[in-house]
C-alpha cells in the first residue's frame, strides 16, 4: 500500500484528538497531501477502529476510487484548502470546546494576546455560518484562512493548517489554548488588543523561527 506509514500518522493524529482535549467521539477530520489529491479520513468510522486501508484517497478534483470508504462530510474544503494553498500538506479539523465555544459567537479571536500570531496574523477570523459539508462552507473557510495557518468556523469548530501534520496539530493545539486564554480573560474585561504594528512584527519573527525549525 503507498504511503502506509503517512496513513499511520494521519490516524494517529486522529487518535490524539480526544486525550489532549480537542473533541470527542468521531468528531473532526485530518487529512494529508500526497501526489495527486490527498488522503482523508473516513465518514463514521471510529478513530480507535480505524486502519490504514480505510482512509480515502481523493483526487483533487475530488473523485474517490471506486471501493473506497466514504470520505469525510467536509472533504470540500480539504481540496479547496489544497487548491488554494500550495504550501499546506496537512489539515487538521477539530470541534475543541473553547474554540467551539467562541465560534458560537460567531466572532474571531483578536490580537489579545502576541500568540495569535502562530496563526500566522493579527487575529484569528471566523468564518460566516454555512452547513457541515457544503461548498458554502469551504468556500467560506478558504476566505477565512487567506494568509492565516487557522481559522474558526461558525457554530461549528476550527481548522489548522501545516507543512506536515506534526505542525497542523501544534496549530490546532495553540488555538485552543488561545481560544481558553481568551474567553477567561473575558471574564475580567474587555482584553487590551496589541497594535497591527507590533502583531506585524510578531508574526515575522514567528516566520523566522519557523524556518530555523524553532
Amino acid at each position: 500500500m503507498k504511503h502506509h506509514a503517512l496513513r499511520r500518522q494521519i490516524i494517529a493524529t486522529a487518535r490524539s484528538f480526544m486525550p489532549l482535549g480537542l473533541g470527542v467521539g468521531t468528531a473532526g477530520n485530518v487529512s494529508s497531501r500526497v501526489r495527486g489529491g490527498f488522503l482523508v479520513t473516513p465518514s463514521g468510522v471510529g478513530y480507535d477502529g480505524m486502519r490504514p486501508a480505510n482512509l480515502v484517497f481523493m483526487s483533487q478534483s475530488g473523485t474517490v476510487r471506486a471501493g473506497a470508504l466514504k470520505p469525510s462530510s467536509e472533504w470540500r474544503f480539504h481540496r479547496d484548502i489544497y487548491a488554494a494553498r500550495p504550501e499546506v500538506n496537512a489539515i487538521v479539523h477539530v470541534h475543541s470546546p473553547f474554540a467551539t465555544a467562541i465560534s458560537c459567537t460567531r466572532k474571531g479571536i483578536p490580537a489579545f494576546h502576541y500568540m495569535v500570531a502562530a496563526a500566522g496574523g493579527d487575529s484569528i477570523r471566523c468564518a460566516p455560518y454555512a452547513t457541515f459539508g457544503t461548498q458554502a462552507l469551504s468556500s467560506r473557510a478558504v476566505r477565512a484562512l487567506r494568509q492565516r495557518r487557522a481559522c474558526l468556523l461558525a457554530n461549528h469548530g476550527q481548522i489548522a493548517l501545516g507543512d506536515d501534520l506534526s505542525f497542523a496539530l501544534e496549530i490546532a493545539l495553540e488555538v485552543e489554548e488561545l481560544a481558553k486564554q481568551y474567553w477567561l480573560a473575558t471574564v475580567f474585561a474587555k482584553p487590551v488588543a496589541l497594535d497591527k504594528r507590533e502583531m506585524r512584527k510578531i508574526v515575522a519573527k514567528f516566520r523566522e523561527y519557523r524556518r530555523q525549525g524553532g
